[in-house]
């Protein structure tokens, strides 16, 4: 059973310069959604980093919204918070797959995300993720952000070219 395996963390990043984090939530099932976001500030908060909670209408414009902060705001990064509980249709299987997808594409891009979205089975599922003194997932979600934050950091200015390039009159 996967809740009795040891799971191995990375120990949390440490920054010289200040993380300005946006944590886009779905507040659908409130009482997880804050959950989700507790644990989210308090890591964002054990790395020093400043975090700003936006709501959203469901899973499927967490994704949206991001895309628009990338594109129109400075933050370093984003956790994308909210709950989707199978139900009767395959209603589930879109809002999951879409938002996941939609989180990844952005990732893809560029942008340091951690998707702190839960997709589980029942209400009980999701209340032992969310919970910040239990799986934390959001916690989890925020440390993923941090984490994609620290490696961004220390690659930007390192771009090298495509193909080939002259070096001391040889072809590399």
């Amino acid at each position: 059973m996967a809740a009795n395996e040891q799971h191995y963390t990375l120990p949390l990043p440490q920054f010289d310069k200040p993380v300005k984090l946006l944590i886009v939530v779905a507040p659908y099932y409130k009482d997880i959604a804050d959950n989700l976001v507790a644990g989210a500030q308090a890591m964002a908060a054990a790395c020093g980093a400043e975090s700003e909670v936006i709501e959203v209408p469901g899973a499927l414009e967490i994704p949206s919204a991001i895309a628009l902060a990338e594109r129109l705001s400075n933050y370093d990064g984003y956790v994308g918070l909210g709950c989707v509980i199978r139900g009767e249709t395959t209603h589930y299987d879109t809002v999951c797959n879409d938002s996941s997808r939609g989180i990844t594409l952005l990732g893809l891009q560029g942008a340091c995300i951690g998707n702190g979205i839960l997709t589980v089975e029942n209400r009980e599922q999701a209340v032992v993720r969310a919970d910040p003194a239990g799986q934390n997932k959001g916690g989890g979600a925020a440390a993923a952000a941090l984490h994609l934050i620290a490696h961004a950091r220390r690659w930007a200015g390192a771009r090298k070219g495509i193909g080939f390039r002259a070096e001391g009159g040889h072809l590399a």
